[in-house]
């Protein structure tokens, strides 16, 4: 099959094996927002560069030190993608031994701390929003009312708080009964990727056990929460180049394009 890359995250369970995708074999399809669904993967890697570039070119300049940007292949990557807001800010700052105190969801983003600075990361989020740059994957779009004709549930699992406004630029709100989101994280005081909560509570409210499920990610800690959560089947969705990172991180499937999987939906 052109495109698609099988892996074996483990010894047992080839990606090859737990292909079609039928609703003998899943109950359910739990798709990541950014990056599968939307463009807004995009939005957030540029959004995240200018507040911590902004941030660390101001440190620099106070302390006399060199000025070392932040990277969208590698920092985003591997300390902000996927993961909950504040968190990523986190992540981010101990990778550079920064300690900034935690301050609040309240925090003004003029604040020097990780909420202040998250904050700030989310009002440019949603400038892009409002300037209309949200887009849809054609290749999604078609899956997603692939897999719902077939008789499989489907939510949308996602760390950002914007997902309602996403999928409504996007013009998918409706494709999806639940949706598991930052807000959510935050209220039922759930662990942000990479740990499964996300992915088990969407199916869960699915009705859906994890094995019956299927996991659609983009993100390095996407794909481990669904191998963590022994989901089924954990696609991962190669935007950037990262198809050994996925597999080596629990995808059983990678392809570049969603479409390229309509034809294992019979």
């Amino acid at each position: 099959m052109t495109g698609i890359h099988p892996s074996t995250p483990d010894s047992h369970s080839p990606g090859s094996d737990r292909l079609p995708i039928t609703r003998e074999r899943y109950d359910a399809v739990l798709f990541d927002l950014d990056g599968v669904l939307t463009s807004t993967a995009a939005i957030h890697a540029e959004a995240w560069k200018q507040m911590f570039d902004s941030y660390l070119s101001r440190r620099a300049n106070a302390r006399g030190e060199p000025f070392r940007a932040f990277d969208i292949d590698t920092d985003y990557r591997l300390y902000v993608d996927g993961r909950p807001r504040y968190e990523g800010v986190q992540q981010f700052l101990q990778s550079r031994r920064i300690d900034l105190p935690r301050g609040t969801t309240a925090s003004p983003e003029t604040e020097e701390s990780v909420c202040g600075l998250g904050n700030l990361k989310d009002r440019l989020v949603h400038q892009a929003i409002d300037a209309g740059r949200v887009q849809s994957f054609p290749g999604s779009v078609k899956f997603v009312h692939r897999v719902r004709e077939r008789g499989m549930r489907t939510a949308v699992v996602t760390s950002s708080r914007n997902c309602t406004p996403v999928l409504r630029a996007a013009g998918m709100d409706g494709l999806f009964e639940t949706q598991v989101d930052g807000r959510t994280i935050e209220d039922e005081h759930l662990r942000g990727k990479p740990a499964p909560d996300g992915f088990l509570r969407a199916a869960q409210r699915l009705g859906a056990s994890p094995g019956r499920a299927v996991v659609v990610e983009d993100a390095i800690s996407g794909v481990q929460a669904g191998r963590d959560g022994h989901f089924g089947l954990v696609i991962g969705v190669d935007r950037h180049g990262d198809a050994d990172a996925l597999s080596n991180n629990g995808a059983h499937v990678v392809v570049t394009d969603l479409a390229e999987l309509l034809d294992q939906i019979p």
